[in-house]
């Protein structure tokens, strides 16, 4: 576990606690700790940093419970899975502490929780989004490379972008599995025994790797159309290249600084009323300072804010990879 405050010229009147579901190992969230550190200095509060360091969320619902016990201003949770994590987070909106939701989970659940709002990318409509723009260049079928089918929210994005072109998910999602050679194979021969797929998505890293030798190995690296969730370097030079359409970009840094920006507004104006929320929000200027400064989209809805889809393309790489693991 590790603790983030901000550096701030005088004594911070809030606490928040940040607790996440990720163990020590993955340094994906180090964008989100940098974000709450920056977002403690931008609204003059503390912000700690609490995660289980196994990844256990047996381990997380008592990190939860400390943070209603120890009575922090405010709360954030992600909801890793919300049978475990439902009463603990439940201890927290009892005591009348806000909690704001991000990441995993969704909307729904974060309303049921009695969360003031949650921030993340609906898995759905992210895959529709990308969807939607290989409908416009006229992709009329496609093969999902699932390489974590064990989580059941990963076929929304498989689902979301079926629908947008008009096709059965089910008959385009490939359980891709986590081995990059059995991905890699996995893919090749899909696409030799479906020699009419125009398109490809891979839902991360992961997949997006071994799909893209697959199709190399094939002479189709380059030729077929293929987007992917998330970013590396491999997807970083394929953007460049032209090999790669586009990234759906979950911009991690907004899941950590949103939540504490909101919190601040909750409990230094007294209100929980989202519409005047949004508004204080997007009148700040050192937020809308960084936004800039990191190319960085917010999406506003009627009661959440999401973080994403945004989309990475060759007219913002450049300074997607200046910021890269630090801030995007």
């Amino acid at each position: 576990m590790s603790a983030v405050s901000g550096n701030i010229a005088h004594a911070a009147s809030e606490k928040f606690v940040l607790i996440s579901h990720a163990p020590d190992s993955d340094s994906w969230w180090n964008t989100i700790k940098n974000a709450i550190k920056q977002a403690g200095e931008d609204f003059n509060v503390t912000v700690d940093y609490r995660n289980p360091p196994n990844g256990d969320l047996a381990d997380m619902a008592r990190l939860v419970e400390q943070a209603a016990a120890r009575h922090y201003d405010g709360v954030i949770v992600s909801i890793a899975d919300f049978s475990v994590l439902k009463k603990s987070m439940e201890n927290v909106t009892a005591k009348k502490i806000p909690l704001v939701t991000i990441n995993s989970g969704t909307q729904k659940q974060s309303q049921e929780l009695g969360a003031i709002m949650h921030v993340g990318q609906p898995e759905y409509e992210a895959g529709k989004g990308a969807g939607e723009k290989a409908k416009a260049a006229g992709i009329k079928s496609f093969l999902c490379v699932n390489h974590y089918a064990t989580n059941p929210s990963s076929f929304e994005r498989c689902r979301g972008f079926a629908e947008a072109i008009g096709v059965d998910y089910k008959k385009s999602t490939l359980d891709a599995g986590q081995d990059p050679t059995g991905i890699e194979s996995k893919v090749s021969a899909y696409l030799r025994n479906n020699p009419g797929t125009q398109g490809v998505l891979a839902l991360g890293p992961d997949s997006a790797g071994p799909t893209l030798r697959a199709l190399q190995k094939m002479g189709l690296k380059g030729k077929m159309w293929f987007a992917t969730f998330d970013l590396s370097d491999e997807i970083a030079k394929g953007i460049q290249d032209g090999s790669v359409q586009f990234a759906i970009d979950q911009q991690p840094y907004l899941q950590g600084y949103i939540p504490v920006a909101v919190l601040a507004i909750v409990t230094q104006t007294k209100t929980t009323d989202i519409p005047t929320i949004q508004a204080k929000l997007k009148a700040n200027p050192k937020f809308q300072a960084r936004l800039a400064e990191y190319g960085l989209t917010p999406i506003y809805g009627p009661r959440d804010i999401s973080s994403g889809p945004g989309y990475i393309t060759k007219d913002n790489i450049a300074k997607v990879l200046k910021y890269a693991g630090q801030y995007r």
